[in-house]
């Protein structure tokens, strides 16, 4: 009976307690990224404390994709490229490089080619990316 307790014993340390579930996050996710929907005027801003993270915490579309902790461990951008003429505009992280001090990013600012065939109306292109990190931002 004492063999097949310490054998039951075992194989639940053994099956719980030696594997890892922790998977490392990436350094940034793009949580919406549009051609409509964003302001008139270009900006790029860091959204770090909990009163400005209200309106991404509450837009239905980025509801399911944010948790209300994540301000306290993450910062969100608003990458916006203000009103444009035409479609095709686009705005994006292209990549993300983490420091001792800080995350310095570089970011794409997409514009349709010369002849290209796009939409005549005005758009307002815009991006929402969450950093995994609380780390100062800084942009290149």
């Amino acid at each position: 009976m004492k063999k097949y307790l310490i054998i039951c014993i075992s194989f639940f340390v053994v099956s719980c307690g030696f594997h890892s579930s922790s998977t490392k996050k990436p350094l940034f996710e793009i949580l919406a990224q549009r051609s409509e929907g964003g302001a008139s005027i270009k900006f790029y801003e860091i959204i770090s404390e909990p009163d400005e993270f209200l309106m991404i915490k509450n837009d239905p579309e980025l509801k399911r994709k944010v948790k209300s902790n994540d301000i306290s461990t993450c910062n969100f951008l608003i990458l916006n490229l203000g009103e444009k003429t035409t479609g095709g505009y686009a705005v994006a992280v292209e990549s993300a490089v983490e420091t001792e001090k800080n995350i310095i990013l570089t970011v794409k600012e997409v514009a349709p080619k010369a002849g290209a065939l796009v939409t005549d109306a005005f758009t307002n292109p815009f991006c929402i990316v969450k950093i995994n990190s609380k780390k100062e931002v800084i942009f290149n």
